[in-house]
């Protein structure tokens, strides 16, 4: 594996537990350092429970560690109408700008896009605070890769705004910035040197290489479809167990006790652990506990009551022709980094409803987890529209029902458009996703088209494409549950579990893959 090697690691909250587990192995050969850029994680006063075993825990045990306490304290301290470093926006926008443009850029954080998402207990911010903040990160991050001067970046995630900010000074640098993508097939992840922003080259080259192969070299990729397209319930085994998956209410004595918890959980942060001084001096970097506790309060209840029969959601009606449009989390890397032009839904809706052949309906429905999240009014201004329905969001209680009954799908970037395309129908997308290289699945460069992509709705053979993109990720990927390499991970450094073999597994899972993107960078110097 990495022998002699500088590796940063990028590492945010619980996407830092595996990560910790493979610089342990690593350090033994190499130079290792962690990039703790949250500021909340850092600068709070260490918690049980938060911080304790992510950016603690790697300085309690020798690590290099770099973090953003410095950039924070000295934005806390800024005018919020007064850009301090006007003239190096200039520089940021000749050098740091391959993938995205420095306002697309900002976009990638939840603390300064509070206009754009319904998370209530964030704080309002003005231009020139944005400014300032993305200029101290491009200032930051340039010193950490000066000090350290990485081989290589390994992360496991795109969101936030530190990771867009590097990505783009790695790219300059020609450092390689490797972190997991999510090809949506089964468990297996690839990677990505632009963070997801558009698909890497090299995988549309082996896409290409496999549609050239012969039925009998896909043989297992097409009795896969052929199975997949046969089964009863086709929701992501990652999926289930989560909140993705839950279409039941909670109970009211649930929601009673999990308010307590959050009480509790508040309460040691901010006296317990002396962290109520830092929240009171910057409300856009540290929120107030008490409008997260409201803001709780406020998700369960409405959540509940929307998972009841109510006079918001409706029914599909039977034998009605339709579209069907699952809504995103919001906020959330897949729209806010992959479709920053599209973040906005209620437009998208509109523009939808405006373009779909006579007498079809658009069918919105609610993602799970932002039932009681997204403001009541988003639904009134969307059931206004005469041909769209938001329907029930658990009338079924599998994805594969919606899809099949529809005449297609349409998605920012969402995974129904890549079950849409194993179904044989045709889905469109607004945003960067590896899955439109399947026959069937069409980006959308702009609302003037859906008209006629709409038009072309129906079933798709696509067989080909379909084994030919699930044999490229198998080729390229490898099978790793990063959700189970998370939560065990966290169980396993808090002394709830210990490392089993299975662990052990999924661990050298995510090693092999990021040490064949390194090899595979190395070998394409200069092309990727």
């Amino acid at each position: 594996m990495f022998e002699n090697k500088k590796i940063l690691f990028l590492c945010k909250e619980t996407y830092s537990y595996p990560l910790y587990f493979l610089a342990q192995k690593w350090m033994k050969s190499n130079k290792i350092a962690a990039y703790f850029f949250n500021p909340v994680e850092c600068v709070y006063n260490k918690q049980v429970d938060f911080n304790d075993k992510t950016y603690y825990l790697w300085v309690e045990n020798g690590f290099k560690v770099y973090d953003s306490k410095i950039i924070a304290d000295k934005f806390t301290k800024l005018n919020p109408n007064k850009v301090y470093d006007k003239n190096y926006l200039s520089v940021l926008e000749k050098k740091y700008t391959h993938f995205r443009g420095i306002n697309e850029q900002i976009l990638s954080t939840q603390n300064f896009t509070r206009h754009y998402h319904f998370r209530n207990y964030m704080s309002s911010c003005t231009y020139e605070q944005q400014l300032n903040w993305i200029i101290m990160n491009y200032k930051n991050a340039l010193a950490v890769l000066e000090d350290f001067k990485p081989d290589v970046i390994i992360d496991t995630d795109n969101a936030e705004l530190a990771r867009t900010v590097l990505n783009e000074i790695a790219f300059e640098k020609k450092i390689p910035y490797i972190i997991l993508e999510y090809p949506r097939y089964e468990s297996y992840k690839t990677y990505s040197f632009q963070m997801g922003i558009g698909v890497d080259s090299f995988f549309v080259e082996e896409f290409n290489k496999c549609m050239e192969m012969s039925d009998s070299e896909m043989k297992d990729e097409i009795q896969y479809i052929n199975e997949y397209r046969k089964k009863a319930s086709i929701m992501p085994s990652e999926y289930k167990g989560t909140i993705t998956s839950d279409y039941e209410a909670d109970k009211k004595i649930s929601i009673l006790k999990k308010m307590c918890v959050q009480t509790l959980y508040f309460l040691h942060q901010d006296f317990r652990s002396h962290n109520y001084k830092i929240k009171r001096s910057n409300k856009i970097l540290y929120p107030k506990s008490t409008e997260y506790l409201k803001y709780y309060e406020r998700v369960w209840r409405v959540r509940r009551k929307l998972m009841l029969p109510n006079n918001i959601f409706e029914n599909p009606v039977k034998g009605e022709r339709y579209v069907y449009m699952p809504l995103h989390l919001i906020p959330e890397s897949t729209t806010f980094v992959k479709a920053p032009y599209y973040i906005n839904e209620l437009t998208t809706i509109e523009a939808v409803s405006k373009s779909l052949p006579a007498g079809w309906f658009l069918y919105v429905k609610e993602h799970q987890a932002m039932l009681g999240e997204r403001d009541i009014e988003f639904y009134h201004a969307v059931k206004k529209i005469p041909n769209v329905r938001l329907v029930q969001i658990n009338y079924y209680k599998d994805p594969k029902p919606w899809i099949q009954n529809s005449q297609g799908v349409i998605t920012i970037t969402g995974t129904a458009a890549y079950e849409a395309a194993l179904l044989g129908k045709r889905a469109l997308v607004f945003g960067d996703v590896m899955f439109d290289l399947i026959d069937g699945v069409t980006k959308v460069d702009s609302f003037k088209e859906l008209p006629k992509l709409l038009n072309k709705f129906g079933l798709i053979e696509n067989t080909k494409s379909c084994a030919a993109y699930i044999k490229a990720v198998k080729n390229i990927g490898e099978s790793i549950n990063i959700k189970y390499l998370m939560s065990e991970g966290e169980a396993i450094l808090r002394g709830k579990s210990v490392i089993s073999e299975k662990y052990k597994d999924e661990l050298g899972s995510l090693e092999c893959l990021f040490y064949n993107a390194y090899n595979h960078y190395i070998t394409r110097r200069g092309s990727i």
